[in-house]
């Protein structure tokens, strides 16, 4: 089979199924018709791609021929994609519907990053050939910085994440009240699930006894293909090593130098800079996610500052294997991903550094809107009072005045001199008080 005839094999079976299988909305919804190149990036598997199918079944409700919708996805093994190659999508296109005129369709190009030369193509094809392009990837840097520069300002950009805890309520059909006695019980049950195996929603929707293998395909294709081939990283090793030590170090900053030490101690030569760079890919694949030190204007964050929170749990879990100190760290980690998914500019998510530490810092402009503490649980008196410190030092030194520690169970308000700590369980602190938008009226 040619790659021509290939191709119009694709576009005409993803034609046929769209709106074949119910899709539970996300948070995010997509426009329609807005004159601009619509990009989504995030993490393989996270829903980008529903993403698309949901726009898609929009579309048709709104009266748009089926045949009117080019969906194509790059992550196909069989086609080598090239400047021809791609030619040949619209070629086929036109040869399956020579009556269309491809300026009144809408085309959707899935993991475009998979392609070669994408960037030059989807101008010309924005420009010259249909305005309603849709394109999503796993790459963070192709989707911020490369394509604001290839695309010249003509895109809007999107970023979507696991499952949201409110997305996974939603997913299951779980009643969010969290007032009633048997919502409450069974949302602290989902929590506990959700931080143990995260928010990938094909792993939300499976069964149980198939997380782990579903997880494990994640984490190869990852590593494998996202990053050890497409940056050609020899030692494979290398980067599984690195991977597993910036897992462990969940919570804290992370020493590139240390463990570029710890390598060259096991034989593996590897430059500094290079040791640095396995950093940036990881994020580049949205493996990791960084949290840099809160500073004022004078002060400079440093690299050796940095702390990485991984993109979701489960795959957390599935590369370490459950480990006895873990219950702290995955709620912490959930606690970043639920606000960092909510950034948008102006709006900033830093931790706090001083005598003592606050976990979170959450800032608009030069306005501290929320300071947010994680701990497991709170009956060690110690644990409390360096919790209440790291707190009450951030308020001082910024102002803020809305302040949570954010546990598994403890819920209670503790006064201090600064004003009122607000302790709450995560699965509440969630559905409730964890919008920093709301920050924005106080």
């Amino acid at each position: 089979m040619t790659d021509k005839e290939l191709i119009k094999q694709l576009i005409t079976s993803s034609q046929e199924r769209i709106g074949d299988k119910k899709i539970v909305p996300r948070s995010i919804s997509l426009p329609i018709d807005s004159s601009k190149i619509i990009s989504v990036a995030g993490v393989r598997r996270c829903g980008k791609s529903m993403l698309l199918q949901l726009t898609m079944e929009k579309l048709i409700e709104k009266g748009t021929e089926r045949s009117r919708i080019l969906f194509f996805n790059f992550d196909d093994e069989r086609i080598t994609w090239n400047s021809e190659t791609l030619d040949i999508i619209l070629v086929a296109y036109r040869e399956l519907f020579p009556s269309n005129n491809l300026r009144d369709c809408y085309i959707f190009f899935d993991e475009i990053q998979m392609a070669s030369g994408w960037q030059s193509f989807v101008r010309r094809v924005y420009e010259d050939i249909c305005p309603n392009l849709f394109i999503t990837g796993s790459n963070s840097q192709m989707l911020s910085s490369e394509i604001a520069s290839a695309l010249r300002g003509r895109s809007l950009q999107y970023e979507e994440y696991p499952l949201s805890f409110v997305e996974m309520c939603r997913f299951r059909n779980i009643n969010t009240n969290v007032y009633g006695d048997t919502s409450r019980a069974r949302l602290s049950t989902l929590m506990d699930e959700y931080l143990e195996w995260g928010g990938f929603p094909e792993v939300v929707l499976t069964d149980p006894s198939l997380r782990q293998k579903i997880l494990s395909d994640y984490y190869y294709v990852m590593i494998y293909r996202d990053m050890v081939e497409h940056f050609s990283i020899n030692p494979a090793f290398v980067a599984r090593y690195y991977i597993r030590r910036v897992m462990e170090n969940v919570t804290k900053p992370t020493s590139v130098s240390k463990i570029y030490n710890e390598l060259k101690s096991q034989g593996i030569s590897i430059s500094k800079d290079r040791a640095y760079t396995l950093a940036d890919q990881c994020e580049d694949i949205y493996l990791f996610l960084p949290l840099y030190r809160y500073t004022n204007s004078v002060q400079r964050s440093t690299k050796s500052d940095t702390k990485f929170y991984c993109i979701d749990n489960g795959l957390r879990r599935i590369t370490l294997k459950p480990q006895s100190n873990d219950n702290g760290k995955n709620l912490e980690n959930a606690v970043f991903l639920h606000l960092y998914r909510q950034i948008e500019m102006p709006c900033k998510l830093n931790y706090f550094k001083g005598v003592g530490e606050c976990d979170f810092v959450v800032s608009r402009d030069a306005d501290v809107l929320m300071l947010v503490q994680v701990s497991w649980d709170l009956e060690d008196s110690d644990a409390l009072r360096r919790e209440i410190a790291g707190l009450a030092e951030a308020s001082t030194a910024t102002g803020c005045r809305r302040m949570y520690i954010v546990t598994h169970e403890d819920e209670r308000d503790i006064k201090i001199d600064d004003g009122v700590v607000h302790v709450i369980p995560a699965w509440k602190w969630m559905l409730t008080n964890g919008s920093i938008f709301s920050a924005y009226e106080e």
